[in-house]
């Protein structure tokens, strides 16, 4: 029989890929679009609503690796977890500081070009989006 541990090793990047789309290529790229919505007040909902993704995400990668301590998986597993979790840390630590920075000065009233750093965010969730299926399927029940 299937521990709790192992059904959470399968679940949990489902939920966690579930809100990354949601977000990221859903939500984010249509904000923009709605009538009445200004940059600013774009960048306003965006930091508001990634702040509350990157907790939700810190929160399910610590839930993932307890369940995968208590399980004990393979190396495969591991792998995939420790992936998903490296690129979830550049994320909030070194990409989205920079974006805060620039989204402070827009929010002065700056005019400024795209940033790079939002592109290597972009980036950076698609492979996390690998990452994620990855573990879902080395975990599999």
């Amino acid at each position: 029989m299937k521990s709790i541990g192992q059904h959470l090793l399968w679940f949990l990047p489902m939920l966690w890929l579930g809100m990354v789309l949601a977000i990221s290529f859903l939500e984010a790229p249509l904000k923009f679009r709605a009538p009445g919505i200004t940059v600013p007040l774009g960048l306003g909902i965006g930091r508001l609503v990634f702040r509350a993704l990157n907790t939700a995400e810190a929160v399910l990668a610590v839930a993932l690796l307890a369940a995968a301590a208590g399980v004990g998986p393979g190396a495969a597993t591991w792998w995939w977890l420790g992936s998903a979790s490296a690129i979830l840390a550049v994320q909030v630590l070194a990409v989205r500081p920079i974006l805060t920075r620039r989204s402070n000065r827009v929010l002065a009233g700056e005019d400024l070009p795209r940033s790079s750093a939002h592109h290597w965010y972009v980036g950076l969730e698609i492979a996390k989006v690998v990452t994620l299926i990855g573990l879902a399927l080395a975990a599999a029940p």
